[in-house]
């Protein structure tokens, strides 16, 4: 009974002296209040349960999502759902550890943030933050997290504000002046057309007008008689009765029948 009594104090000794560092991990031992400064990657790590216990940190890609609150240039307050996309330099855990804790997320990265995004959005009025310039101010942000984090082992990857809820009243003024604006659109298409037609039909005027211009100049007497006497010699073709005055130049159909 001794004999198996020991064997499963042995084993469960043998279970609580391993861990398991697993894949987008990292591991740090802890001996009797101080940090080692080797880091343990992936894989089964044993220790003395007594003296020794093993800290895991992730050092994959996290994302983090937060609700915050952000004042714009104008003083308004936006309301915004904004991502963090950070990983941790796996070099830097054992001092990560020995600064801040476990904890760092709350302690540090958090607050970083919020006093990063504040400072940016406030000299942005609100509806650049809903507009195209939305992406500069998430790469401001980010800068200005990197510039607080990066050398204390934090990588930040993407900032990333996937919604943003303007005030009523501004939106609807926001919707107003788009609206405005493509009617104004709208309104200049139909001028231009207008205007192209307009200066499609002088140019066929003009074109009109040289024709008959031309014509009238190359109408000369000579051309008149030529015509006359082609005219003279149709009707005389002509099986038909018919009745002609003229001046001996220019026939004149009084009255046509047929036989």
């Amino acid at each position: 009974m001794r004999k198996i009594m020991f064997l499963l104090a042995v084993a469960c000794i043998g279970l609580t002296s391993c861990a398991v560092v697993r894949q987008g991990e990292v591991g740090v031992k802890r001996k009797y209040g101080r940090l080692n400064p080797s880091v343990i990657e992936g894989g089964l790590v044993s220790f003395n349960p007594f003296t020794t216990t093993v800290l895991k940190v992730p050092i994959r890609t996290r994302n983090q999502e937060v609700r915050l609150s952000l004042p714009s240039k104008e003083g308004l307050t936006i309301e915004s759902e904004i991502s963090i996309l950070y990983s941790i330099d796996k070099n830097k855990v054992p001092f990560i550890l020995e600064d801040i804790g476990l904890n760092y997320e709350s302690v540090l990265i958090m607050n970083v943030f919020r006093s990063a995004a504040a400072d940016i959005s406030a000299q942005y009025m609100a509806k650049d933050m809903h507009s195209g310039m939305r992406s500069q101010i998430e790469s401001q942000i980010l800068a200005r997290m990197d510039e607080s984090l990066k050398q204390r082992g934090f990588i930040i990857e993407r900032v990333l504000m996937k919604s943003i809820k303007l005030p009523e009243e501004l939106s609807r003024a926001i919707e107003r002046k788009l609206a405005a604006e493509q009617e104004a659109q709208q309104m200049e298409y139909v001028l231009d057309r207008e205007r192209k037609e307009a200066e499609r039909r002088k140019i066929e005027a003009e074109g009109t007008r040289e024709a008959q211009k031309i014509l009238a100049e190359g109408l000369v007497r000579e051309i008149i008689e030529l015509r006359s006497i082609e005219a003279f010699r149709e009707l005389a073709k002509s099986p038909n009765t018919k009745i002609i005055i003229t001046d001996g130049k220019t026939p004149y159909l009084i009255n046509s029948q047929k036989d």
